[in-house]
């Protein structure tokens, strides 16, 4: 189990919330924290934040299992999301996905066992001008095809 929140991230939390009108309206914001700190949103940070900001758990629930930018597991150092909706799906973003799959010896949804690539796909990116593409943690890649991506991973440590 993962130790609870730092004294340091609540006060944090209690500053993100001052600045809302009502405690619930900082969820999106205090959960980004949260996953800054942890690396993910377990069970038990759900409930801590639920408690700080004195909301039902099942609120922070339903914001944590709906956006995929909340991890609730710990990842890989890099965590690659690739889009697979309709525009990067036309432009191959399945054949990409089977390429690393096969190159990084894993399946969709799983981490390498050394802890350094996690692969995902989600629903969307918001950058189909550059489809099909992915993020690597914070960074966008697109208009991808097999010989950028094996860059893009050559390139990371």
């Amino acid at each position: 189990m993962n130790p609870e929140l730092t004294d340091q991230t609540k006060k944090k939390i209690e500053e993100i919330a001052s600045h809302y009108a009502t405690k619930d309206a900082a969820l999106l914001p205090v959960l980004h924290l949260v996953q800054r700190e942890k690396g993910f949103i377990s069970q038990q940070e759900e409930k801590e934040v639920a408690d700080l900001l004195n909301i039902k758990p099942i609120k922070v629930k339903e914001v944590v299992t709906f956006y995929t930018m909340f991890n609730q597991e710990q990842v890989g150092k890099y965590h690659i999301q690739v889009c697979s909706n309709l525009s990067c799906s036309l432009l191959g973003a399945d054949s990409l996905i089977e390429h690393l799959k096969s190159k990084l010896g894993i399946g969709v949804g799983e981490t390498t066992s050394d802890k350094k690539f996690t692969l995902k796909t989600v629903e969307c990116l918001g950058a189909c001008e550059q489809a099909p593409c992915m993020m690597v943690n914070f960074d966008y890649f697109g208009n991808l095809d097999r010989e950028k991506i094996d860059n893009i991973l050559d390139s990371l440590e």
